[in-house]
């Protein structure tokens, strides 16, 4: 429970310094949202136009700095981020709830799948260590983590999309229907369009995990305790998964969690090859507008993904290993 309270205090202290930052960056930086709004209306405003942007994106600065603090708590506090420059009349909140679900559908579920198919093979690889699995696979998905994602994206564009014209690739998802639905329709054109990007990331990040696992599996079945578990005479797949593979797999838990952290973030590059309208792309329009108001909802949404991302992997690496909760 000590260790529990320990993570979640560790938790709320790291929260604190990320909201306050995320407070401080864009008024400590040179201009303000309502001054980029004035400038798409090319200055077309008079001064009272100008004070009541400067009211509506929450950085009035006829405020003093703790009000505008306290504001911006409340804010947070009731979910409000204030309206977007580049989607304007929009809220920030609605336009970041039009495009989570596309990035967590796409990054999240290719993020799950690279890391327990790499997790598995990388456990059966050092298990018949000098086998032909573990001489082939570890080589050729190692070299693939290392080409960028997004070349990838564009050699599987050129072979399927171009020369096969297989599957679509340029038109995004400009589906049939303009509102999302079950339908089967709707659904159909979604997938079709999600499996070049996602076969993308699948590609470059399996590799990780089989060869971090692998490595790691080698080490734990040299430890005493596998060894007793082969002496006794265990079935091969309990030794392999309860002993070795259990405590093998801590790091890549650890690993695997901020990896999901980060998944709110989007693949910004491969969204931005295949017109994916999700996080990421979303977040580079933002810089290129200079939206600021979207900029801080997103780096802040980012933040506490990874924050809470690594209170999970902290919490069940303490519940796999019970002497991470006695070390600490």
């Amino acid at each position: 429970m000590r260790y529990v309270l320990r993570r979640l205090g560790f938790f709320l202290l790291t929260l604190w310094a990320a909201l306050t930052f995320n407070f401080l960056l864009p008024r400590l930086m040179p201009g303000n949202p309502a001054l980029a709004m004035l400038g798409k209306f090319h200055g077309n405003l008079t001064p009272q136009s100008l004070n009541a942007l400067e009211i509506l994106f929450g950085v009035n600065t006829h405020k003093s700095l703790p009000v505008q603090y306290v504001d911006y708590l409340h804010q947070i506090a009731t979910g409000n981020f204030g309206t977007s420059l580049d989607f304007y009349p929009a809220s920030v909140d609605s336009v970041i709830g039009g495009a989570i679900w596309w990035t967590l559908g796409l990054v999240g579920i290719t993020t799950v799948l690279a890391f327990v198919l790499g997790t598995g093979l990388g456990i059966v690889a050092a298990w018949r260590r000098g086998g032909r699995l573990d001489s082939l696979l570890p080589p050729v998905f190692v070299i693939a983590s290392a080409v960028p994602y997004f070349w990838v994206g564009m050699v599987l564009v050129l072979v399927f999309g171009i020369d096969l014209h297989w599957l679509p690739y340029v038109d995004g998802y400009n589906v049939a229907t303009d509102t999302p639905s079950l339908s089967p329709q709707f659904i159909g054109d979604a997938l079709s369009h999600a499996i070049l990007p996602a076969l993308s990331l699948l590609i470059t990040t399996i590799g990780t995990w089989i060869l971090t696992m692998r490595n790691t599996m080698i080490t734990t079945l040299a430890e005493d305790y596998v060894r007793m578990a082969r002496a006794k005479g265990l079935p091969g797949w309990r030794v392999m998964l309860d002993y070795a593979a259990r405590n093998a797999i801590l790091p890549n838990l650890t690993g695997f969690a901020m990896s999901l952290g980060f998944v709110v973030s989007g693949a910004i590059l491969i969204e931005y090859v295949f017109n994916y309208p999700g996080v990421g792309f979303m977040l580079l329009q933002a810089v290129q507008g200079e939206d600021y108001p979207l900029m801080q909802a997103l780096f802040l949404l980012i933040t506490v993904a990874v924050l809470v991302a690594i209170l999970i992997a902290d919490l069940a690496t303490a519940l796999l290993d019970p002497r991470t909760r006695e070390a600490s």
